[in-house]
């Protein structure tokens, strides 16, 4: 069995018995946990995950090296009309994230992008302590990135460039827990302490919580959906395994379980 990350396997497999899901580290823990499940129930099958990013991940099955592109982030204008079809497999709020000592107790979509675009840089101008914002931004293969960057900046508001930039949901979540005066932003899931050593601290935006109901229910501003990606409809086992993740097994346990929302949840099913 080879679950995780995807050094030391070969790229050279063969696709009846083993499937290679390579993209978002949003959905890693979605991806993991199913294929432990799929090859307990499917002995002789192998579901190799690798959490690389989204754009990644579309980028491998694209060239053929995935059967599966795990993305938090829709397609850009100019990966679509490749052949790829979409399947969502879940519903995420994205948390705006702050040490659990910073005063601040929310801010509106409008702050974050003055925030994120170096307009505005102490917490001292949101009515916080005079303290000097520092930003903790993902990297361009991000798909948490690109989501964010559709709903919350604009075309005249680009991100600041003295943020520091990181390639993981984990890695923001440690820095702005160690930093009093750090903002980041990450899944609603990987809130939870059992992400991470320290705490942080998810703000509402707009007036709104980042939780279950509120992304539930479309009222959270910053939400997007999970996908799947595969180059043409799914065959054979990757049909199976992405059937097997829409199933009431892994969609009401190991999806909730992990702090997102099931697709049967947002279509009222």
């Amino acid at each position: 069995m080879c679950v995780g990350l995807l050094s030391g396997c070969s790229s050279g497999h063969d696709s009846t018995t083993q499937l290679i899901v390579t993209g978002s580290t949003t959905i890693l823990p979605i991806a993991e946990q199913a294929a432990e499940g799929y090859q307990k129930a499917n002995p002789g099958t192998s579901v190799l995950v690798s959490g690389q990013g989204s754009s990644a991940g579309i980028e491998a099955v694209m060239t053929g090296t995935s059967e599966i592109g795990s993305s938090s982030r829709d397609l850009k204008p100019e990966e679509e009309g490749k052949g790829l079809v979409d399947t969502p497999i879940a519903f995420d709020g994205i948390a705006v994230i702050v040490n659990p000592s910073n005063p601040i107790s929310g801010l509106t979509v409008e702050q974050l992008r003055a925030i994120f675009s170096g307009e505005v840089s102490n917490w001292k101008q949101l009515g916080g302590e005079d303290r000097d914002i520092d930003l903790v931004n993902r990297d361009e293969a991000s798909g948490t990135r690109e989501a964010f960057k559709k709903i919350v900046m604009t075309d005249d508001a680009k991100f600041d460039r003295s943020a520091v930039v990181l390639p993981g949901t984990g890695q923001v979540r440690d820095v702005v827990a160690r930093a009093p005066g750090a903002i980041g932003y990450i899944s609603v899931g990987f809130v939870a302490p059992r992400f991470g050593s320290l705490p942080v601290k998810a703000l509402p935006v707009d007036g709104v919580e980042p939780t279950k109901a509120t992304v539930t229910s479309k009222k959270y501003p910053i939400a997007r959906t999970l996908h799947f990606f595969t180059k043409g409809e799914p065959t054979g086992l990757t049909a199976k395994f992405i059937e097997y993740v829409l199933s009431d097994k892994v969609q009401q346990g190991v999806v909730v379980d992990a702090g997102f929302v099931p697709v049967s949840d947002r279509d009222g099913r």
